[in-house]
């Protein structure tokens, strides 16, 4: 069995799993919620969100999307390798004739899966929102790079978790390694990146001064959630942060060690 059929099967499994009860509605309540409110003309937004466009719509419900999607994620994975360790089904599992490698990349890939195909279809039906409400369609280029965005995220934050729950002892530790990170990265960056700022004298009684946006992206880099805000900000004219290069190496490097080093711990773990 190969690590694509096995990774169908385990996202599968996930996706009948009594949680995603939780996860849909918590989904569809942000994604298309928030579409359907910053799509509405008449809608009293703060001045710095401009909307003339729908994927100017997509790009300001990407900050619901990180708390919904990436918590799902973190969700579905917390007790990927944790409870099959518990319960002894790891070791039995590990002893099939399928190499550990190829065994963890069907984890990675059945985890994501089970996350990113209902912020897939949400997002689709979120596009039939902003179209009734605006009569705007966002163009190809924007769509390939909204749902590459998102996909990433979401494999970010499952190999993430999954690590976590590699290294845990117990379901409880795992879940409690994924919600620190998952507070880290989406509720208290913005913390870190001002005492960096500080640090580097940069004043931050304004935000919004060049010094410290350009602090800001550099520091972004080296979040999951930054990076993915990098990605969407590309098609967006006099908008970027930081040069699309430097995004897209941070985007391949955070595609790259979370997982490898996944796939080392599976193929080192003691069950």
């Amino acid at each position: 069995m190969n690590a694509f059929s096995l990774g169908v099967h385990i996202m599968k499994e996930r996706m009948t799993a009594g949680r995603m009860l939780v996860i849909w509605p918590l989904l569809a309540m942000f994604i298309l919620f928030s579409s359907w409110g910053l799509s509405d003309p008449k809608a009293n937004l703060p001045s710095n969100i401009v909307i003339d466009s729908a994927y100017d719509v997509m790009f300001a419900s990407t900050a619901f999307i990180i708390f919904s999607a990436t918590m799902g994620a973190v969700l579905i994975s917390f007790d990927g390798i944790s409870r099959d360790r518990l319960s002894g089904v790891l070791e039995i599992k590990l002893s099939q004739p399928v190499s550990r490698s190829i065994f963890a990349r069907s984890l990675l890939l059945g985890h994501w899966g089970a996350i990113f195909i209902p912020v897939f279809i949400l997002n689709l039906i979120s596009l039939g929102v902003i179209w009734i409400r605006m009569d705007d369609f966002p163009s190809a280029e924007e769509l390939f790079i909204h749902t590459l965005a998102n996909a990433l995220l979401l494999l970010w934050w499952t190999s993430i978790q999954l690590l976590a729950s590699s290294w845990a002892r117990d379901m409880g530790s795992s879940i409690a390694i994924g919600l620190g990170a998952w507070m880290i990265f989406t509720l208290l960056w913005l913390v870190m990146t001002t005492v960096i700022a500080g640090l580097s004298g940069v004043g931050v009684e304004n935000l919004n001064s060049s010094e410290y946006i350009r602090i800001e992206a550099i520091v972004d880099l080296f979040s999951p959630n930054g990076v993915y805000h990098h990605l969407l900000e590309m098609p967006i004219e006099d908008n970027s942060r930081i040069s699309p290069l430097y995004s897209s190496i941070a985007a391949i490097l955070w595609s790259i060690i979370p997982s490898l080093l996944f796939i080392r711990r599976i193929e080192r773990i003691q069950p």
